[in-house]
């Protein structure tokens, strides 16, 4: 495969000598896989054929290759002003694919004995395997619960024993303070949570969770930001179908503002989950709850259209890539909101929320206003509870009007 990228007979034959001569070939594969152009993969290639001819020149085995060792041929590329875009990514590229090859060995984390480090892995297991999160909500809270102990032990030696209600108070009121409220109840949600932790484990001698202090709920006084039917119909206009990254953008805006759809949950859709036959896709919610939902036409027109047109054709499962190599799915929910955002700047909308999740609003308040119940709307948005659906009830203006009492002593 390495003379798909290279037609030099004396290069090709030089490569293949050295510690990684043997795996070139794969590694050229690899990048034909990935659908990169034959340009850029000679790019790539040039800098592993360099670390190949630098650890020749040192004698290294290809068993010490490891991340020191690339750290160190990137500085010694930089000396001599070799270093390029991209190159960071190339060298880790390698490194994955020959551990996966079993060619270098697996990477050892070297067994801890800080305390701290050892009760937060606990917790972490604690919440992955007893109470069943996800690996993605595992991550938003244990950097709160880290931040915690090295606040409230500064010493390094943990000591949950010595932990008091006015400790727990203490902090909540000085961190929250001046955070939006989301992340506030992160922090409370998440302490709460890690007190019960060290009480079910017997760390705590009395049960502390009580002592978190709740943070307000700000829902009275704010309603959920949307766009009018008009607005949403100029957005999906502004899509210049011609254009393979706007043909994608296009099928991304329909599921959100016709389905409703979470970011993540655009984000986590696999080719699988569309059932054509029988006009439902297969929804991966919060919690791992799976739902399915009609697929409108005009959805699965714009679905079908990407995937004829303006998909890359790549071994990826995703329904939504990366256009540029190498094709795979998207990094995170950030991507959709980018795209809702782009789309904004072009219809020419000026919005106070540039989310995806106002797209979600927008649905949401579209039906209200054409009749639907706080059930049917729940119903459509997979909401588990009648009280996150009821937020919507306040942008009914009309109905609010014909509550409202008159106001006394007349117009003024």
């Amino acid at each position: 495969m390495l003379d798909h990228f290279y037609s030099d007979l004396k290069l090709l034959h030089r490569g293949r000598c050295g510690p990684l001569g043997a795996h070139l070939d794969d590694f050229a594969n690899l990048l034909l896989r990935q659908c990169y152009t034959r340009l850029t993969g000679r790019d790539k290639l040039r800098v592993i054929l360099q670390l190949n001819k630098w650890l020749q020149a040192r004698q290294l085995p290809l068993q010490c290759l490891d991340e020191r060792r690339l750290r160190a041929f990137q500085t010694w590329r930089r000396r001599r002003r070799r270093s390029a875009h991209g190159e960071a990514a190339t060298l880790a590229l390698l490194l994955e694919s020959l551990r996966c090859a079993g060619a270098i060995p697996p990477v050892v984390q070297p067994p801890t004995r800080d305390s701290r480090s050892l009760l937060i892995r606990d917790y972490e297991q604690f919440l992955l395997h007893e109470r069943g999160l996800s690996q993605k909500t595992v991550a938003h809270r244990i950097p709160v619960v880290r931040h915690f102990l090295s606040v409230r032990f500064k010493s390094g030696l943990i000591r949950p024993d010595r932990l008091r209600a006015r400790h727990i108070s203490h902090y909540i009121i000085r961190e929250a303070r001046n955070q939006r409220r989301d992340r506030a109840q992160l922090i409370t949600s998440t302490l709460r949570s890690f007190l019960d932790f060290l009480w079910q484990s017997g760390r705590l001698n009395t049960p502390l969770s009580t002592a978190v202090p709740a943070v307000s709920s700000c829902w009275v006084s704010e309603l959920p930001r949307f766009l009018n039917a008009e607005q949403v119909e100029q957005l999906l206009r502004s899509c210049d179908r011609t254009k393979l990254c706007e043909q994608r953008d296009y099928a991304v805006l329909l599921l959100l503002s016709r389905l409703g759809l979470r970011a993540h949950e655009v984000v986590g859709l696999n080719l699988e989950d569309i059932n054509w036959a029988a006009g439902e896709v297969q929804i991966r919610g919060k919690g791992g709850r799976e739902d399915r939902l009609p697929l409108p036409q005009d959805v699965g027109r714009g679905l079908a259209a990407y995937l004829k047109n303006g998909r890359p054709t790549c071994s990826c499962r995703r329904m939504f890539v990366r256009l540029s190599a190498p094709h795979q799915g998207f990094a995170g929910p950030s991507t959709i909101s980018w795209v809702v955002r782009r789309a904004l700047a072009r219809a020419g909308i000026a919005s106070a929320n540039k989310g995806a999740h106002q797209l979600r609003h927008s649905l949401a308040t579209r039906m209200l206003h054409g009749g639907a119940s706080l059930t049917q709307i729940g119903q459509v948005l997979r909401h588990e509870h009648i009280d996150t659906t009821e937020i919507y009830a306040r942008v009914d203006l009309q109905a609010l009007r014909a509550l409202a009492q008159p106001w006394p002593g007349g117009v003024a």
